[in-house]
């Protein structure tokens, strides 16, 4: 052990280092946003994007349609 501390010294003593704590909480923040865009993504799996047709909009179609007038829907 006493053979390190000539390596200890030449480090400057006003340098600061994340060290070994840094790198555990940067791993574990990288595995936290790993975990959240596949929970992100398996939940947008089951999101549905097709609308169903509204009623209101197909019945004004075919109104549309028939008499050749587009209708006003305000």
């Amino acid at each position: 052990m006493t053979h390190l501390v000539p390596l200890a010294k030449e480090v400057d003593e006003n340098k600061v280092t994340p060290g070994v704590l840094g790198f555990i909480v940067f791993a574990a923040m990288a595995v936290a946003v790993w975990g959240l865009m596949k929970s992100m993504s398996k939940h947008m799996g089951k999101v549905d994007f097709k609308e169903p047709a509204d009623p209101e909009q197909t019945s004004a179609a075919g109104t549309a349609k028939a008499t050749g007038k587009p209708s006003s829907t305000s």
